[in-house]
């Protein structure tokens, strides 16, 4: 598949693509697997992809040239590609949301994600990478760090499935729903479409879900590739290109265990960390980061078990603005964990110069 969507994209060198325009060209093909090869050919240098929604891919001279000398060029649509001329008109500006600063991703549900430099690269292109390579790849850190905004910026297919202790099998495989007629037909889990699909799957809450559970994925990931049904006639799924499994682990969470079969699964672990200048650059009050660093700093320490994350610094900003500081401070305090109030407190305390902190709390009526 990887030659015919390159074809297509030299056949009109100076044409933005969407998905949804190469898969009319490419009857059969599911989106998700046409998103897949399109994020390669940009990984490569081989085409660009646009800001806007949706969004579209043009190829580079790069991609231009290796399509000449042949690259994919046996699976190639039977139509020879002209040669690229000079536009005759120029070709139209890119539409769309304008991101807020160069190198953002915009998320699916239309919100940037700017992403952090991570090795010599950044966060979003080194999980592409891994997904380009297929190295199964974990992330982890305390919740509302950012990891589910991390690969829904680098997967914009992926499928997430939100684990938890009661996690079944059939959650993840499938499983036989009721039919108005009284009868009973099988229905597909997010492991089998994203298989058949070529997509992402992301499995929040890993380390959640028990351990003969998720046993589940591992013949799916390993040479294999394959899963069988037991329950839907031993049907047997392969993956098709494309097809790649990340997890989130939220360690110190109640209940979670990273057992070595599940660690050793994932070739590539990535610790996501709450980035607190990114907090200060969306307008998030000084002293509830001052609050928040200190507490980090506490709970890298195992002095607390928890400690305020990007989510809930955002949260601080949004109730700030609505009912203002003192009711955002006082909500800081009522949402810590009992064990930890004591220490939010203190630390609230240092940062707003000794001001009496109390959780929200109901007072009298008025």
């Amino acid at each position: 598949m990887f030659g015919p969507v390159l074809a297509l994209l030299a056949a009109e060198p100076h044409r933005a693509f969407s998905i949804t325009d190469l898969g009319r060209e490419l009857p059969g093909r599911s989106s998700g697997a046409i998103g897949s090869v399109l994020n390669r050919l940009v990984d490569r240098k081989w085409a660009t992809l646009s800001t806007g929604s949706p969004r579209r891919y043009t190829i580079t001279a790069e991609g231009i040239d290796a399509f000449t000398a042949g690259a994919g060029a046996s699976r190639a649509p039977k139509a020879t590609a002209p040669t690229p001329t000079a536009p005759t008109t120029p070709a139209p500006a890119p539409t769309g949301p304008v991101p807020p600063r160069p190198g953002a991703v915009l998320r699916p549900n239309g919100i940037w994600y700017l992403p952090r430099q991570l090795g010599d690269s950044t966060d979003v292109e080194v999980l592409r990478r891994l997904r380009r390579d297929n190295i199964a790849v974990l992330l982890y850190g305390p919740p509302g760090t950012g990891k589910t905004s991390l690969i829904e910026a680098a997967y914009a297919d992926a499928i997430t499935v939100a684990g938890h202790g009661d996690t079944t099998v059939e959650d993840l495989v499938g499983n036989y729903v009721p039919l108005p007629d009284g009868g009973f037909e099988f229905a597909y889990g997010p492991l089998v479409t994203a298989m058949r699909e070529g997509r992402a799957l992301f499995i929040d809450d890993a380390t959640l879900i028990p351990p003969r559970v998720l046993a589940a994925l591992y013949p799916a990931m390993d040479g294999r590739a394959t899963i069988t049904i037991a329950a839907h006639h031993n049907e047997v799924v392969t993956a098709v290109d494309g097809f790649f499994v990340c997890a989130g682990h939220n360690p110190g969470v109640h209940g979670a265990i990273l057992t070595e079969a599940l660690a050793s699964r994932f070739a590539v672990h990535i610790e996501v960390t709450t980035d607190f200048d990114l907090a200060r650059s969306l307008g998030v009050p000084n002293g509830a980061i001052d609050a928040a660093v200190t507490l980090n700093q506490r709970l890298r320490k195992h002095e607390i078990d928890w400690a305020p994350q990007l989510r809930e610094l955002l949260a601080f900003k949004r109730i700030t603005a609505s009912l203002g500081l003192a009711a955002a401070v006082a909500n800081l305090a009522a949402i810590a964990p009992e064990p930890d109030r004591p220490a939010v407190v203190d630390a609230l305390q240092r940062a707003y110069r000794g001001a009496t902190i109390t959780p929200l709390t109901l007072g009298k009526q008025k």
